[in-house]
């Protein structure tokens, strides 16, 4: 058997083994291009979901759509408003719209819905979050259908796309919202639907012969995205995607015509959530047997299958906590750190760039600024200096040598990036 036929095999077992899905309807589904709901391809949907519930699998739905809808109903559908308040504006005629059209598809089949509306604080918050989760976790257990957006109303991070430091922040896309959801409710599969068939590869000639270049492609994520492709060549879909390399992200890059994500944000959605230890399928929501065929087996858009799975505590801290400070290192803490797994003690920071208190996430820097690590501090910046200060004067007096000040405990870092 060759390694894609047990890929396939891996696939099928992760996808009927299931209990727990995480839907997430780009924008390019849920509206038509005159900003209207799309009823023709939402039905089809419901109907899927409505046979997976038969099956006993419980279903959370992240939509996209609000801001598409509220512009069609103010009829500023024709143009790309580019200000976040009219576009607060619209999430909240289109959020409206888009729960009664919900609440119509899926009342007619018997299936209670429920609103969730969330902002970053809900999972950069540990008690939020964790309040996030008991609530998730009871409208499941009643039969309820949750439908997550953000809440663009009051929160302007996916509107805005805000990045920090070279970093993508908590969410600013419905991709990497949905993966959060994953993570956080713990759900064996992520289905990203939109109108990309799936990660695609174009062929290219190099030195000997010809090898694959991978690409984003189709009208969410730009035009099919390669370095030197013949522009002729057709694109060929990538069935599995067992590692998501930096040299991946790079091939990918653009937002999408209607939407705000792109193939890039399907990637690191599909990071995020197979380190929570779920299947990631990127797949056509516009063609109407899609979600029913991913869940009979067959082997449509691209699969990312899960990775060797991260503890709650430490996901939080890589992808939902908020960063309040940032440290740099010298070499022999990233070595220590990177290499050897171990803490980081305060003599191996040469500086702080942003202060912080204890139980903060922190950044954790090498000399050249580069992140490499992210972990939650024991001690705040000020109180870890004067801790040092007393342990250096204890090892110079005549009493015992104090012990080391250990900022972030082992268990408590997350390493981005291992030395080569």
């Amino acid at each position: 058997m060759d390694s894609d036929d047990k890929l396939a095999q891996e696939r099928a077992r992760l996808v009927a083994g299931a209990r727990r899905v995480v839907i997430k309807i780009g924008t390019n589904v849920v509206a038509e291009d005159e900003g209207s709901l799309s009823v023709e391809r939402l039905q089809p949907l419901a109907d899927a979901v409505a046979g997976l519930r038969q099956r006993g699998i419980q279903v959370v739905l992240v939509s996209s759509g609000a801001v598409g809808l509220g512009r069609g109903r103010i009829g500023l559908h024709r143009t790309r408003t580019a200000d976040v308040v009219t576009k607060q504006a619209c999430a909240a005629i289109g959020q409206a719209l888009l729960m009664y059209s919900y609440e119509q598809l899926f009342s007619t089949r018997g299936i209670p819905i429920a609103q969730v509306l969330l902002t970053e604080d809900d999972f950069m918050d540990r008690r939020r979050s964790s309040n996030l989760r008991r609530a998730m976790e009871k409208l499941l257990k009643l039969g309820v259908v949750p439908i997550v957006n953000e809440n663009d109303t009051v929160s302007t991070a996916e509107l805005e796309s805000v990045r920090e430091g070279g970093r993508t922040r908590i969410f600013s896309d419905n991709d990497r919202l949905a993966a959060l959801v994953t993570s956080k409710i713990d759900a064996n599969a992520l289905v990203l639907l939109s109108n990309v068939e799936g990660l695609l590869r174009m062929l290219k000639s190099s030195g000997r012969g010809a090898r694959s270049q991978a690409a984003a492609a189709t009208s969410e994520g730009g035009a099919a995205v390669t370095t030197s492709a013949d522009a002729n060549s057709s694109p060929a879909l990538i069935p599995f995607v067992s590692e998501i390399t930096p040299e991946l992200k790079s091939l990918a890059s653009g937002p999408s015509q209607g939407g705000r994500g792109g193939m890039l944000t399907k990637l690191e959605a599909a990071e995020i959530a197979t380190r929570a230890g779920a299947i990631v399928i990127i797949a056509d929501g516009t063609k109407a047997d899609t979600l029913e065929r991913i869940f009979s087996g067959s082997a449509i858009g691209t699969a990312f299958l899960p990775v060797s799975r991260m503890a709650g505590k430490r996901r939080w801290i890589a992808y939902a906590a908020d960063v309040r400070g940032r440290v740099i290192v010298n070499a022999g803490a990233r070595a220590a750190i990177t290499a050897r797994k171990a803490s980081l003690l305060w003599s191996g920071v040469v500086g702080v760039q942003r202060r912080f208190n204890a139980l903060d996430v922190i950044s954790i820097a090498d000399a050249e600024g580069h992140e490499f690590a992210r972990g939650m501090a024991n001690h705040g910046s000020e109180e870890a200096a004067v801790l040092a200060s007393s342990a250096g004067k204890a090892r110079n007096g005549k009493g015992a040598a104090a012990k080391p000040v250990v900022l972030v405990s082992r268990d408590n870092i997350v390493v981005y990036e291992n030395d080569d």
